[in-house]
């Protein structure tokens, strides 16, 4: 029996877990939603290839503009060289040198001209700039940024005091970037003269690439924090809605698992419409269920107890007196008192148990298909062999074959049809007629076992389908019936998805009308 309920200890494939087993439903729901929302937080750290090819465009443009100016300026009278790389500087933004062959500078658009860029002192800028460069600091460490010299200017301003200049050939100008003493950038470009009698050298303050990377890295970091203040509250909301009904329902399992079953009240949780509210609407049906199995138990224990007491009592009595009577005819009566209690009691036992096992071997029966008009057939046939009906007559309407089929289990159906066969033979006078029929109505077999005894009073048409209901007919001997006959025959329909009811006869005669309605075996297997 234990074998039958104990819960298995291998989980299935599919509902096991790996290493999260030990992790809340509230730790995996937030960490899995955190986890693709650090996915998109890890788009700041691609913000480095935003800036690294913003430095390449830029020394691109760098190294085109002083290959221009190394092909145009010859181009250019020599007086009027000075104020053509001050324009031109101007224009870009940038700071335009011209050295001899020999490393000597010949031009200068700084000196010639209004600066284009002026380098700033972080020691002089607001905090909001300091902070923002502790922030670039901690980025570029981050992403593993390369760091780039510092830009310094020569003391004495000769090509040969740049690299630029020592690495750039004729027709392939060199580009550096450096770092100014703000963090900004510096993008510096040596081109060569295709005769190699001059060199030319720009240098530009380019502040935009940091600014740009410092906006595009404020808007995405601000767009992660606002999904990710939504992905946490979602999460929570999430978890609350979902955790939250688990652990009230894992809750109430335990109460009642606990024995504490009159206490519980499983929220039922109608307004949802999902799996947890399915959920719980099963485990409450299921402890509604379990309390009335438990209140039944209960109650047929107590009437167990009572019913058997009452033959005890009356076999302790007449041994007592068997006891202490001399006379032989006396002591045999009282023998005989004690013979009927203890077959009795021996049918009552064997009722009791016969009604406790309904219920769970009707659970694991087989149903197989069975035409009820063949088996009320052999029924009444074996009842006339044995002849235990006296002069009460029983009356069949055969139905066609296989018209009255169901879906059950032999053996149970045969019981519930001989108690209540049984139950009118009782309550028949003699030579009385009990009428049996079996028809097919909609999609259910109805069968009808009609006598002509007293009949049911209408009030008492429930109860006597309770168990150790007593009220038998005056001519039957006392105890001949355990009052479990027609409780049993109930507990057999509902096993099958039937139902039993008693009332008058449907011809308007005297007597009762046991109606007994199950599914039609075609209809159940549709």
């Amino acid at each position: 029996m234990e074998r039958d309920i104990a819960s298995p200890t291998a989980e299935p494939a599919d509902l096991q877990l790996g290493w999260s087993r030990g992790l809340s439903l509230t730790t995996r729901i937030l960490a899995v939603n955190l986890f693709v929302l650090a996915l998109l937080g890890a788009g700041l750290f691609f913000l480095d290839s935003y800036r690294v090819r913003l430095i390449d465009e830029r020394e691109l443009a760098a190294r085109n503009q002083a290959e221009f100016l190394v092909r145009s300026l010859p181009m250019v009278p020599t007086e009027k060289q000075g104020a053509y790389i001050t324009a031109f500087g101007r224009q870009n933004q940038s700071r335009i040198r011209l050295y001899d062959d020999s490393g000597r500078k010949l031009l200068d658009s700084f000196e010639l001209g209004k600066p284009t860029y002026i380098f700033r002192d972080p020691k002089e800028e607001p905090w909001r700039k300091v902070a923002a460069r502790g922030i670039d600091r901690v980025f570029d460490f981050l992403v593993g940024a390369p760091e780039l010299a510092r830009f310094v200017e020569p003391q004495t301003d000769r090509a040969d005091a740049w690299q630029e200049m020592e690495r750039a050939r004729p027709g392939k100008p060199v580009s550096q970037a450096r770092f100014a003493p703000d963090l900004t950038h510096v993008i510096s470009a040596g081109a060569v003269s295709p005769d190699g009698t001059y060199w030319v050298l720009t240098t530009a303050n380019e502040r935009d690439i940091r600014l740009f990377v410092r906006a595009e890295r404020f808007n995405v970091g601000m767009f992660s924090l606002l999904a990710l203040g939504i992905g946490v509250l979602l999460s929570i909301f999430l978890a609350r809605t979902i955790v939250r009904p688990l652990r009230h329902l894992a809750r109430a399992a335990v109460k009642v698992r606990l024995g504490r079953a009159q206490e519980v009240t499983v929220p039922r949780l109608p307004s949802r419409r999902d799996e947890i509210g399915m959920l719980a609407r099963a485990l409450s049906d299921m402890s509604i269920a379990l309390r009335q199995r438990i209140d039944a138990t209960e109650a047929f224990a107590a009437d167990v107890a009572h019913e058997i007491k009452n033959p005890l009592a009356s076999l302790r009595s007449a041994l007592d007196g068997a006891e202490r009577i001399e006379d032989p005819g006396l002591r045999a009566q009282l023998m005989d008192v004690a013979k009927a209690d203890v077959q009795r009691m021996d049918r009552l036992i064997s009722d009791i148990s016969d009604a406790s096992r309904v219920d769970s071997q009707l659970a694991k029966a087989k149903f197989e298909m069975i035409d009820l008009g063949d088996m009320i057939e052999q029924l009444l046939q074996a009842r006339e062999n044995r002849g235990g009906d006296g002069s009460v007559r029983i009356a069949f309407a055969r139905p066609r074959k296989m018209l009255a089929t169901v879906m059950g289990e032999d053996v149970r159906l045969e019981r519930m049809l001989t108690n209540l066969i049984d139950n009118a033979v009782s309550f028949s006078p003699p030579e009385a007629v009990v009428e049996i029929s079996a028809t097919l109505a909609d999609d259910e077999v109805l069968i009808r076992i009609s006598d002509e005894g007293p009949g049911v009073p209408e009030q008492d048409r429930e109860a006597i389908f309770r168990r150790f209901h007593s009220e038998r007919p005056a001519s039957e001997n006392f105890g001949q019936h355990s009052g479990l006959g027609l409780a049993i025959a109930r507990t057999i329909v509902e096993g099958h998805q039937g139902r039993i009811s008693v009332r008058d006869r449907v011809d308007g005669k005297g007597g009762a009308c046991f109606e007994i309605a199950l599914p039609c075996a075609a209809s159940s297997s549709q």
